[in-house]
């Protein structure tokens, strides 16, 4: 059975909750430095939705924070248990939210197509090899996969 919006989750200690009245646009893991920060280390897994189409409740912390794309970005998170909510693209407008794949109710809701920012990654990192690799944003060329 294929799950339908809403969709719903919440951070590790649960004083964080949201729901997302909309279906899924792309999910991806990003590999910038910014992200391997706040995932200590690795790639974060995000499944992009329109910004408009999610409510969160709760107290939410926010950084903002110019990203390695030259875009603002404000990153949200739980100030109790920390648990990275998400990220939005505040400038330029009109980007989707990124909302982080661990928080969702269900994490199966959709596989990453890709990775982004590869060329950040740290040399130990492994790539599913039937996934895209994009050296930097979701629109720079493929990085082609050595043998």
């Amino acid at each position: 059975m294929i799950e339908t919006a809403p969709h719903t989750g919440h951070c590790f200690c649960g004083q964080v909750r949201y729901s997302i009245q909309a279906e899924p646009i792309v999910a991806r893991q990003c590999w910038c430095r910014d992200c391997q920060y706040i995932a200590s280390g690795s790639a974060t897994m995000n499944v992009l939705f329109r910004d408009e189409a999610v409510k969160f409740e709760g107290v939410i912390t926010t950084m903002v924070k110019t990203a390695d794309s030259g875009n603002t970005v404000e990153r949200g998170f739980c100030p109790t248990c920390g648990s990275q909510m998400y990220s939005r693209t505040i400038q330029p407008k009109g980007m989707p939210i990124r909302i982080r794949a661990g928080t969702l109710d269900n994490p199966e809701l959709m596989p990453p197509s890709g990775a982004i920012w590869v060329e950040s990654a740290p040399s130990w990192a492994r790539f599913d090899p039937a996934l895209p690799r994009h050296g930097r944003g979701p629109d720079s060329p493929l990085i082609e996969m050595e043998s």
